[in-house]
């Protein structure tokens, strides 16, 4: 929205025949400061210039003048304050002046020392029933990202998955689901950025909190059972004592 109003200050706004472009990063959207990223701004036609925007910036970051399809913007050594939504537009000589495409859907760049901490859910719940599977989904802010869940106890990853989404789902079977459970997510390629961990999260089964209680009824019944026969101990020994008790006081 933001990007629209400038481009009506900027009377660039074309009609709507004029198709609008597609926008790339390379070699990722999610990079650490300090990489050099490269933004390319392809066109459905041969364009003779080119413009990269930024929501928030008075006109045009860079131009590109390039008889081509393809253009490239190079951002060298990324620092943290550019980060944020980009998207690119062209014109072509025969256009009026002034006149550009539509600009390119907008694409986020994120540049982080460590992506944000993912939720990891239970779906459908994380008390499993007898005989049902259970599936966690672990889930981060930023799309096309690398996921692996780990399992308390054990050092190495349970799994791990790439997902086209914002999230990925671990299929567990329900007998060897119990347990505590954590994710994390990063970068699908070089140079890696890493997400903290996730809150860990309980898996429990039915059946453990039934055997508990019974196991709990069984300790009381134990613990009741050994008061009565102490009881019972104590009472004997005075019955008994109480019977000696007039023969020990004879002449």
């Amino acid at each position: 929205m933001a990007l629209v109003l400038i481009l009506q200050l900027l009377s660039l706004f074309p009609p709507a025949s004029y198709s609008k472009p597609w926008l790339g990063v390379q070699p990722a959207a999610v990079v650490t400061p300090g990489v050099n990223v490269t933004l390319r701004c392809r066109a459905p036609q041969v364009a003779w210039r080119f413009a990269l925007f930024k929501p928030g910036e008075t006109g045009p970051l860079l131009f590109r003048d390039v008889s081509s399809e393809l253009a490239e913007f190079f951002l060298e050594e990324v620092t943290l304050a550019q980060g944020g939504s980009y998207c690119c537009s062209y014109r072509r000589p025969d256009w009026k002046p002034g006149v550009w495409s539509q600009p390119s859907d907008e694409l986020e760049l994120l540049v982080t020392e460590q992506l944000p901490r993912p939720s990891l859910v239970a779906l459908p719940g994380p008390v499993v029933a007898r005989g049902a599977n259970v599936s966690l989904r672990c889930a981060g802010r930023v799309r096309g990202m690398s996921f692996a869940l780990y399992r308390e106890g054990v050092a190495a990853p349970l799994q791990f998955r790439d997902s086209a989404q914002r999230w990925a789902d671990f299929p567990l079977p329900g007998a060897r689901a119990p347990g505590t459970y954590s994710c994390y997510y990063h970068t699908p390629s070089a140079p890696y950025v890493l997400s903290q961990r996730s809150e860990p999260l309980v898996i429990s089964s039915e059946d453990s909190g039934s055997s508990d209680y019974t196991r709990g009824n069984l300790v009381r019944l134990g613990l009741a059972g050994l008061v009565l026969i102490s009881l019972g101990a104590l009472v004997a020994f005075d019955w008994r004592s109480q019977k000696r008790a007039p023969g020990g006081a004879g002449p």
